[in-house]
């Protein structure tokens, strides 16, 4: 994974620990008010004299305006102001404010009736029409893309510039810029750009995108573009919502907009030889998921004819300080109109002051056809998004040749920038150390040291433990990776060890080979979510003395083979050797005697079968990182005991399924649930059994239940269910002082079914504390989630079995995690 990532992250990295020069865009931005009142000045028509381009100003008075071409003043006009203009400078970058004077006249009285806003018939017209417009409603469709991705640091100032680590890259602030649409200034870092052709039909349902030619500053790696195409940003604004940092906004010409938003006719105008209305939209409410902005719609089609919507102010949203959207129309045929423009502008920062990243995104819309057959080799095709094998294309007459719009002679120079970075000796140490951080690994040559939070960590078996582990880098092979650690208890005076490999076949589909062997200590009936037992922060956190664990030899093999994206199967091969200690003991009482075991020994294999339609994964040489679908996802576990094979005892089989959703529900939020359900044939000893997910920790965790404890209870049939909404603020937005804080609501509740037969006590004896499931059990929660951005904070309450030794019936949960 590092080697794709690393390269941009130890950039990222310390540049987030000047001057500005000349631009070749004439970038304009200021803002307009009455010269009497001093009051902002919304919706005033701001252009270049003499030309079409124009934006109108937003509702604080703030405009801005860029060309390629050369115009020498802009103008501005109100009605009832007098008409101004102001000189520009071609190249540059420019702060131009305007305070407008009234121009009085004298008029005869005028009676004004009440009646109907004016933009609400057209609104109603817009959404009656839009399923028309609407890419989806189409049979099939065909177009050619054109992608160029930026991404710039931005808040680049003469305090950032001198900051001692960045002394020997001086070089790079030349290419300082300024941001139109912010005023912030900016340093590029990275550009892609891509070309692709894109296929859509109906039914049966086909989307797939073919990536034929990339270029990514600093990149050598194909897969990366896949990120940048047309499937990885879809936002389509004849949707209600646009799924864009979920649960999403409310679109402007949403069936429901005019309950989250006030329009206002602005304007009428020929586009083209089109005669078309603008219409402004501004948000009722703050806070809200909504957008500001202006359309221009057609007056006979009622066909978008552009639109331009930046995120509403204050919205409760983590991380991104502005969002702008730009969309062009043209018509396909005389009725039909389709998407031929896009721009996409995202401005991340922890605040508005600290420094942060521009992302921006240029779309370009060929070759549009309508009713097309598809052709078979593509809808063939496993995967939605294919990037072709020699796609990688750094001739730059290629490009030249064939992009829709020239790159400015900043952007050309930011692969050259890209390239002197990485010649400047330091880079190699702060690539190493960002990549110690960000991988939790440290290279050496062919090996990585860690990962470093497992160094050292403490529990009641082994008291202080320490740990020294490493693995195979890159630099050592792309396709096998071997890995061992080796670890001490103070208290228990025991070594412990493990090592293995996994060997990669092809990274996409995913077919690959893994051994490993452990010797270690374990918390049994711990879901594997959770932090390992050997993490500093579980240590930390542990909210019990834990006596439960238990030392293990563990032989697994595996072999997961991927067979299209969504569907895989991943076959195991367990041996398993559970040592007993005096907390967890292997013993079975008789009224005469007491017979105890020194371990309980199991052999067993084990199917996986997974699908999750359009799953979606950023994938680095050995490691992967999902991305989530919007689908179901579906996992079925067979397992089977295999009796005498190298020692094992016990015949017996294993049947789970788990299916989990998480579905949008507009302004309401979303929800999530998670189905869980099994059976064990046979009899087994008690660790064989399902011993539910315990938590003896302050922490958080979704697949678990938080207020059990570890071998409370244990199943041979079972059914959990988990259920969880997320309101995002929809409460707290409303309440003036807290909404400043951008909390968020979050509520779940949990239970759990399950029988266990007596015949498993036949081979050894229950601990005094495990109990079946005579009734069920259940337990809920009220949080409050997005405290200071990362902490979710849940009061929990567990509402069965209150009569157990050593529980809880209250408790807080903290769970750290980083969403928009």
């Amino acid at each position: 994974m590092k080697k794709i990532f690393l390269f941009w992250i130890i950039i990222i990295g310390f540049l987030l620990t000047g001057t500005v020069s000349i631009g070749q865009i004439t970038k304009v931005r200021g803002k307009i008010i009455d010269a009497n009142t001093l009051e902002p000045l919304p919706f005033v028509n701001v252009t270049f004299k003499n030309s079409t381009i124009g934006t109108i100003t937003n509702t604080d008075g703030e405009y801005f305006l860029e060309t390629r071409n050369y115009y020498d003043s802009i103008s501005v006009s109100f009605v009832g102001y007098k008409l101004q203009s102001q000189f520009i400078h071609k190249n540059h970058f420019q702060e131009i404010n305007f305070a407008l004077e009234s121009n009085i006249f004298e008029l005869e009285e005028i009676v004004i009736l009440p009646t109907e806003n004016p933009a609400h018939p057209i609104l109603r017209n817009i959404i009656t029409n839009k399923e028309k417009h609407n890419p989806k409603k189409f049979d099939s469709y065909v177009y050619k893309l054109y992608n160029k991705v930026e991404i710039d640091v931005n808040n680049v100032d003469e305090e950032f510039k001198n900051q001692g680590f960045l002394r020997d890259f001086q070089f790079i602030f030349d290419y300082v810029d300024t941001s139109v649409i912010t005023g912030k200034s900016y340093l590029p870092l990275f550009i892609t750009e891509s070309f692709s052709d894109y296929y859509f039909n109906k039914n049966p349902k086909v989307e797939r995108e073919f990536i034929t030619a990339t270029k990514i500053s600093g990149i050598e790696n194909a897969s990366l573009s896949q990120f940048t195409g047309k499937m990885y940003q879809k936002i389509n604004i004849f949707e209600n919502f646009q799924k864009v940092f979920e649960p999403g906004f409310v679109s402007p010409i949403a069936n429901f907009g005019l309950n989250h938003y006030k329009y206002y006719l602005i304007d009428s105008a020929f586009i083209g030889n089109k005669w078309c209305y603008q219409i402004s939209f501004v948000p009722k409410r703050k806070q809200e998921r909504t957008f500001r902005g202006d359309l221009w719609v057609n007056d006979t089609t009622f066909a978008i004819v552009k639109i331009k919507m930046r995120m509403a102010k204050n919205v409760n949203v983590n991380y991104i300080n502005d969002f702008l959207v730009e969309y062009e129309y043209a018509p396909v045929d005389d009725s039909l109109w389709f998407l031929t423009n896009e721009k996409l502008f995202f401005d991340f920062n922890i605040t508005d002051r600290t420094t942060g990243f521009f992302g921006k995104k240029t779309t370009n819309y060929m070759d549009i056809r309508f009713n097309v057959d598809i052709p078979k080799e593509i809808t063939e095709l496993k995967e939605n998004v294919i990037v072709k094998e020699d796609a990688i294309i750094n001739d730059g007459n290629y490009w030249d040749e064939h992009r829709p719009i020239s790159l400015t002679p900043k952007e050309k120079d930011i692969y050259k920038m890209v390239d002197s970075i990485k010649q400047v000796p330091i880079f190699k140490t702060y690539e190493k150390l960002v990549g110690m951080f960000a991988m939790y690994y440290y290279e050496v040559g062919l090996f990585e040291i860690g990962p470093y939070y497992k160094f050292f960590s403490f529990n009641e078996i082994e008291g202080n433990r320490f740990r020294l582990g490493g693995r195979t880098s890159n630099n050592f092979s792309k396709k096998l990776m071997i890995n061992a650690h080796v670890a001490y208890g103070i208290e228990d005076e025991r070594f412990k060890y493990g090592a293995g490999f996994l060997y990669m076949f092809n990274k996409n589909p995913r077919t690959a080979f893994e051994f490993q062997y452990l010797n270690d200590i374990q918390q049994l009936g711990k879901n594997p979510y959770s932090l390992t037992e050997d993490n500093i922060f579980s240590s930390i956190l542990q909210r019990n003395p834990n006596y439960k664990l238990t030392m293990v030899n563990d032989i697994m093999t595996s072999f997961e083979k991927e067979w299209f994206q969504g569907f895989s199967n991943k076959l195991t091969f367990n041996y398993l050797s559970i040592e007993p200690t005096e907390y967890i003991p292997f013993q079975k009482s008789t009224p005469t005697d007491t017979i105890y075991y020194d371990d309980v020994t199991t052999s067993e294999i084990k199917l996986n079968i997974r699908f999750a339609k359009n799953e979606k994964y950023l994938r680095g040489e050995f490691e992967r990182i999902n991305l989530g679908t919007d689908a179901p996802v579906l996992n079925v576990n067979l397992t089977a005991g295999l009796k005498d094979v190298f020692g094992s005892d016990y015949e017996y089989y294993k049947v789970s399924v788990n299916f989990a959703h998480k579905i949008p529900v507009g302004t309401l939020g979303y929800f999530k649930y998670i189905l869980d359900a099994g059976q064990v044939f046979g009899t087994v000893p008690y660790p064989l059994l399902k011993l539910h997910e315990g938590n003896e920790s302050y922490a958080f965790y979704r697949y678990a239940f938080n207020m059990m404890n570890f071998y409370e209870f244990a199943s041979d049939r079972y059914a959990s269910l988990y259920l969880e909404h997320h309101f995002q603020g929809l409460l707290f937005n409303k309440i003036p002082l807290i909404r400043k804080l951008k909390w968020r609501e979050v509520i779940s509740a949990k239970g759990l079914i399950g029988d266990l037969s007596d015949r498993h006590e036949s081979i050894v004896d229950f601990p005094q504390e495990l109990y079946s499931l005579n009734d069920p059990y259940w337990e809920a929660s009220v949080g409050i989630e997005n405290i200071f951005k990362i902490f979710r904070v849940d009061a929990m309450w567990r509402l069965s079995y209150l009569d157990h030794d050593n529980i809880e019936n209250f408790g807080l949960r903290v769970l750290v995690q980083f969403v928009f």
